[in-house]
Formats: structure tokens, sequence, C-alpha cells
């Protein structure tokens, strides 16, 4: 009798769903930080392309073919900005519907979120952008500011078989530090985790969800920017604001999947696909329903990637014209470099690459001094015909050129704040000169400890960095470039980039000392077009071209800084100068 009592509780057990039970499972995929990556193909360096919209749509296309309509895709931001398919249809041809919504509506995207590099294109570019999706873009801490309401949809609610799942859409409220103001005008960016507490309470009360995703074009490690604003906070709003059962991120080009426990000992997805279409994020909600209500929910999560499932020939047909514009635009010769320009010696000392753009911005501005970085790590233009392509790599980003107002001792504390990120302090002849961290295994280059892309050197002036000096002793100021004097109290105008001359990278604020606010204060001159435009133009204009180092810094003392160069460099690029 006990036996057969015991094989009743078990057959009960496995049984999988009683009548009055049902089973339904949701399909969530999440890409995020497309930057451009439309195509399978890469318009810069003109090879094919690992990641791309291309691959995700033959992902998709499978995924529908199992889930149907229970499949949501979401894009988590910065999709505007990147590849020269982006810049195009930025700017180029500003008539037909945008290339990037035209695609998302074909793959059936269900809701997206603006990021940081959206709003960098403008309003005009984001807002037509916007209306062209035939999915809403959400932004609950986008800000209208003439109305206190937000700019975009806050949420949205799917209702998929009895199962109703809730969207709420955020962006980094970091913009200001990055963006000026005149991209993103009549709006502010609120902080993400009391906007998730407020639109928590409306979607619970309102919507009576089965379920919460937060798609939130923000990383997982909070850092606070220009004193005040919270970058990267979707960890912390996944651990202490009670209601999300998964937090899609993006923003900071990290992948990652992983349950973190809440506040109220929840358990909550976080998931990251990183950037260019590789991987997708990839989630499965099941829920249980007895009698029409959830009984039960279990959330799996994981990162897949999209290059085994190919490229979808349909959306390839789709888009044929726009990628065969794309790549007429791309392939157009601007003019020639009887020389090769490459990054790689600008991180030890003056370089043709860097100091190219130095010279265009104080001949753009009139400026006296100018600051600039290497954009990307390790980018190369060889000699010969330079065509639009090359200008992604000369200069990555939509930044405009600003004209500012420093004191000496402010342009001092901005170059001792950049070669602080950038050098070492060496203590004897065998130390590093830059600031690396070493692979543990010894099998991989070494990288650098902080990004490369807030290395600014200067042009204007004459100065050393003595790297066996401390912080804020390391900066000697010699003369102006032309011989004379350089004065600490003296205010001199400067050219940077508009990332930089909003504080990005607190060069500025740290280093030099301006508060974040006072920032805007000191602008007295900014382009209307993006550096890259006056690049080519002035490329276009010269017509050929031989780039040369200006030579008006150097690290010392060099009997040690040479030697360490040499040993450096072959750490960072697994080969000799």
């Amino acid at each position: 009798m006990k036996r057969f009592i015991r094989i009743v509780i078990l057959y009960l057990c496995v049984l999988p769903l009683t009548a009055q039970e049902q089973e339904v499972k949701l399909k969530l995929i999440e890409t995020s930080d497309i930057h451009g990556n439309y195509f399978p193909y890469n318009f810069i360096s003109r090879q094919p392309w690992k990641g791309s919209l291309a691959r995700v749509a033959a992902l998709v296309e499978k995924e529908r073919e199992i889930y149907g309509e229970n499949l949501i895709l979401l894009d988590n931001g910065d999709i505007l900005q990147g590849q020269p398919s982006a810049y195009y249809y930025n700017y180029i041809d500003t008539v037909s519907t945008h290339l990037c919504a035209a695609m998302l509506n074909y793959m059936g995207y269900d809701a997206a979120t603006l990021g940081n590099h959206d709003i960098e294109t403008g309003r005009t570019v984001f807002d037509r952008w916007i209306a062209d999706c035939r999915f809403p873009v959400l932004g609950a801490n986008i800000i209208d500011t003439a109305t206190g309401e937000p700019y975009a949809p806050p949420y949205v609610a799917f209702e998929r078989e009895g199962v109703k799942v809730v969207i709420l859409g955020m962006i980094t409220p970091a913009i200001p530090v990055w963006l000026s103001e005149n991209l993103w005008p009549g709006l502010r960016f609120d902080d993400m985790e009391e906007s998730a507490r407020k639109w928590m309470e409306i979607i619970r009360e309102k919507e009576k969800p089965d379920a919460v995703i937060g798609l939130f074009h923000a990383g997982q490690s909070e850092v606070l920017m220009g004193g005040k604003y919270k970058d990267n906070a979707s960890l912390t709003v996944a651990e202490n604001v009670p209601g999300f059962d998964v937090v899609m991120m993006g923003h900071d080009h990290r992948r990652e999947c992983r349950k973190v426990v809440n506040v109220a000992g929840d358990s909550v997805l976080i998931i990251n696909p990183a950037n260019n279409g590789l991987v997708v994020g990839d989630v499965e909600i099941s829920f249980v329903l007895e009698n029409g209500k959830v009984k039960s929910k279990q959330v799996q999560g994981q990162l897949t990637a999209t290059e085994e499932y190919g490229v979808s020939e349909g959306f390839m047909r789709q888009f044929d014209t726009q990628y065969q514009a794309v790549q007429e635009f791309v392939g157009k010769k601007i003019g020639t470099f009887t020389e090769p320009l490459s990054t790689r010696p600008s991180y030890f000392g003056p370089s043709a690459f860097i100091d190219f753009i130095h010279t265009l911005q104080l001949e753009l501005s009139g400026a006296e001094i100018s600051f600039a970085t290497p954009l990307s790590f390790d980018a190369e233009i060889k000699a010969g015909d330079i065509y639009v392509s090359d200008m992604f790599n000369l200069y990555k980003y939509e930044n405009m050129l600003y004209v500012m107002e420093l004191t000496g001792q402010e342009i001092k504390g901005f170059l001792e704040e950049s070669y602080s990120l950038w050098t070492n302090r060496m203590t004897s002849p065998e130390d590093h000169l830059l600031l690396l961290r070493e692979r543990p295994d010894g099998g991989e280059r070494s990288t650098f400890l902080n990004a490369s892309f807030n290395f600014d050197s200067a042009a204007g002036i004459l100065y050393t960095v003595d790297v066996t000096q401390p912080y804020g002793e390391k900066i000697t100021i010699l003369s102006m470039a032309d011989g004379t004097p350089f004065r600490s109290d003296k205010i001199y105008k400067v050219a940077l980039n508009s990332y930089r001359g909003n504080g990005g990278g607190e060069l500025l604020t740290k280093g030099s000392g301006i508060p974040q606010d006072e920032l805007t204060e000191r602008i007295v001159f900014s382009t209307d077009k993006d550096l890259r435009y006056y690049l080519m133009e002035y490329i276009e204009s010269k017509g050929t071209l031989d780039p040369k180092s200006l030579d008006q810094w150097k690290f010392v003392p060099e009997e040690w800084t040479v030697p360490a160069a040499q040993h450096d460099y072959i750490l960072l690029f697994g080969e000799e100068k």
C-alpha cells in the first residue's frame, strides 16, 4: 500500500500541468550599441564584418519560427553613430526614411531606447529617426523641460496569451558631461534610480504586470560624472528598486549575463550583449498560468552569438539600394597623403596623426593652443589616395570644435590630469613609461589601464612631461610655440573637441578645476558641423598633404623614456617600432 501511495505521489509530481494550468513562454531578444553596424561589412576598413543587424535578422527569423509573436525584439541604444552607413543617413541623405528606422521596422522591433551617441547626432536627426520608427522609442528619464513630462514614452506594455509584460526604458543621465546642450535643446536627463522608483509604482498600479523588464542604456559599474550624474547605474537600479525581473544593459560594451538579488530578496537577471551585434541578449521567461492568472515564472538568460546564423538574405535584398549608396559615399577620393598616419606613435610622443588634428583645429579656430587625443586605440591611414572611409579612422566621433577660454594654470592642470591617466611614474630605467594593465597569462598584449581617448596632448606650446615626478609636477610649459613667454595668469583661447569641452574625461573639471556647471560659460566658439566634415573639406582643398609631427613636447628624462617607450610599444602592439 505504501509503495502504491509513493507511486501516486511521484506521478502527481511529474505531471506537467493540471487541466486548469497553461504554460506561456516569451522570448526577449536584446541588441545594444550597434553603432551603425547595419550590414555585414565594415565601410571603414572596407572588409567583411562579423556582427551587424543583418546577422541579428537571421537569428530573429529562426527564433520567430519557434516563438512566433511571443518573441519581443528590443534595441538598447547607440545605433545611430559609428559606421558610415549611419552617418550617411544622419547627415547626407536626410530625405529618405532613415535607413536604421527602415531596418528596425523590417525586422519587427517592438521597442527601443536612445543612447548617448544617438543624442550626439542632434535633435534634428534623432527626432526624425524616432518619427520614422514604427515602434515606441522609450525614455522615462528624458524630460521635456517645457512640460516636465517625459520626452518619449516611459514604458510600453505587451500582452501575449494572457501574460502582460512591461518594458521600462531609460538612458544614462550623464549626457551633459559629454554633449553640448545645442544637441538636445529643451531636454533634461533625470537620475535613473529616482526615475525607476517613480515609474515602477505607476506601472504596478496601472498595468498590474506579470513581468517588468528594464531596458537601460547604461552599464553596471556606477560612477559619478561631473560631480552629480550617475553613469552606468543599471546594476544599482536592479538591486535597489524592487519589481524588475530582467534588467537589460548597454553603453559600456561589456558582455554580462548573471542573476543578482535585489533589496527585497528577489532574483533579477542582468544581461548585456556588448556592441556591434556580435551577440544578442537572449532571455526566455516561462509563465505557468492557473485559471488565467500567473501562478509562477522562471527567467533564464544567455548571450547568443549571431555568426552561426549567417546573414539574412531577405534583409540584404531589401536594403541593397542603400548598401550601394553607402559604398559610393565612402569610395569617394578626397585627397592624397604622402606618408602613412598611425595612432601608435602618439602614445610615446608627438605624432603626425595627432598633430594633423592639432593643425586643423588651430587653423579653423584661430586659437592659440589646441588639445587633441587619439580617438581610436590603433588606427592607421596608409600613404596614397585618401577616401571618405579613411576619415572615420582618422576621426571616430561626430564631435564639434570648441574654443574655450582657459588660464595658463588651468591649461597646465588639464595636461597634468591627462598625463596622469596616460603615464606611469618611473622610479628606475626598467619601469614602464606608460600606465599599463598587463595580462596575467603573459601571452596576450598589454592594454592601457585607462581609456586612451582621454590622453590629450597640446599644440601651440612647448612643454616637457617628466615621468619621474608625481601628479601636479609632471608638466613644465617652457613657452608658446613661437618662443614667446607662457604665463600662468594669462587667459588663452584653446581649441578642443566638444566632448572634452563639455567635461568628457573630466580633464577640465578634475584637472583644470573648473566646476561642471561653469564649463559652458568658457565656450566662446563652436562649429556648426562635426570635425570630420572639416577634416574632409581641408584635405580636399589641399589635394596632397605631407603631415609631419610638430615636435612641441617630449617625455623626459630621455635616457629612461626612450628605451622604456621601445619596450612598452612591443607590449602594446606585439612588434617593434
